[in-house]
């Protein structure tokens, strides 16, 4: 199995399965003498780890992260720091339950990549789905936490602004109350009706889905290129890979289907230092592929978790029908632990595109813009 490594100069690679000895991941081409501790990258692992409500997995995992190579405490200001090579993480899996898969080992679950994998490879894990399970996003996040460090001043937030049928009022935006909930969501009443509406799911045994968005600031205009390097892209392409993502939209995304030009175009104005305003952010902080410096927006669809309780049909692995109920332990509202993953991917990217811009025409845009010949 190959295609475990994402990103060109800012690169990830993760490693082990669900149920296996641990997981991990090696971070390639982080900068050095970048300050690095593991309190850095276990406070975003904190923000993902299952079993924190009655809302996600009660599978018990630490996540308690080892950073195995590529830091060094500086002598000089004696702080632990990046030194440019690999920077090797793990964790280690101390609560798998293999005993609840051996019921739907030899069967396909609706809606799961069961069915693609042995149909790939000739062989899969069913002992949590391998590395087809959401655990291996562990790993995303930790990398995340390097990838922050990498963009000076760049903040990356992320909260669920949809589950099932329940959408926020963008009225109520409030980012501190994403911090005050279990499902990451910035409006306080909305939380109250997904914590009576997804309980009921979970109750019944069943799953739901759910829409995240995704925002960095402060990202330095210029990151990115045409035509097959472009930053939107990638962000769609490192979306898409999270587990049980559908769908991807930059800034108005699909709905800017229904706009005029007139509503869709983002009206510039003289700004500061020669730079402009962007009176809308309708493109999402990206023209062209490139960033413009507003802030980045992306929002992306996790469909329900395929694992319930619900009987449903399908076949065996010797192609006989077969019905298909799944117990263990698993998430009602994948989307939920889905949000510091997608920050986490959002923020690779760009440290990616920040490494590569720098490379290819230097550390700043051209601020202010050249003189115009007369």
């Amino acid at each position: 199995m190959s295609h475990n490594t994402f990103g060109h100069l800012f690169r990830v690679t993760t490693f082990g399965e669900s149920h296996g000895v641990a997981i991990g991941c090696v971070v390639d081409g982080c900068p050095p003498r970048i300050p690095l501790t593991v309190a850095d990258i276990q406070r975003e692992l904190d923000r993902r780890r299952p079993g924190q409500s009655k809302f996600v997995t009660q599978r018990r995992e630490p996540d308690e992260v080892k950073i195995v190579s590529g830091v060094f405490t500086d002598p000089q200001g004696g702080e632990q720091v990046t030194t440019g090579t690999p920077i090797g993480l793990l964790i280690e899996n101390v609560d798998a339950r293999s005993k609840d898969y051996d019921a739907i080992s030899e069967l396909y679950r609706p809606g799961h990549a069961d069915f693609t994998y042995d149909i790939k490879y000739g062989i899969r894990d069913p002992r949590g789905s391998g590395r087809a399970s959401a655990r291996e996003t562990a790993m995303r996040v930790a990398a995340g936490a390097i990838a922050r460090k990498v963009v000076p001043g760049m903040t990356v937030r992320g909260a669920l602004v949809q589950m099932g049928e329940i959408d926020i009022d963008r009225s109520r935006w409030d980012w501190d109350e994403v911090a005050r909930n279990p499902f990451f969501c910035p409006d306080a009443e909305a939380a109250k009706k997904m914590e009576n509406y997804l309980d009921g799911i979970r109750k019944s045994g069943s799953s739901v889905g759910a829409v995240i968005e995704v925002v960095a600031e402060n990202v330095p205009p210029g990151l990115g290129a045409p035509i097959y390097a472009k930053l939107d892209a990638d962000i769609a392409a490192a979306l898409m890979s999270i587990n049980a993502v559908k769908g991807v939209e930059i800034g108005t995304g699909f709905a800017s289907a229904r706009l005029s030009g007139e509503a869709n175009a983002d009206e510039m104005r003289p700004g500061n230092a020669g730079r402009p305003e962007f009176t809308s952010n309708n493109a999402g902080g990206i023209l062209g592929g490139i960033s413009t410096g507003a802030p980045v927006v992306a929002r992306f669809a996790v469909k329900p978790t395929s694992s319930i309780l619900t009987p449903r049909q399908s076949i065996n692995r010797q192609g006989a029908p077969a019905e298909v109920s799944t117990k263990g332990r698993h998430d009602p509202c994948v989307g939920i632990r889905a949000v510091p993953v997608g920050e986490a991917m959002l923020a690779c990217v760009i440290a990616d595109h920040f490494l590569r811009h720098r490379g290819q025409v230097g550390e700043t845009a051209n601020w202010p813009f050249p003189p115009q010949k007369k």
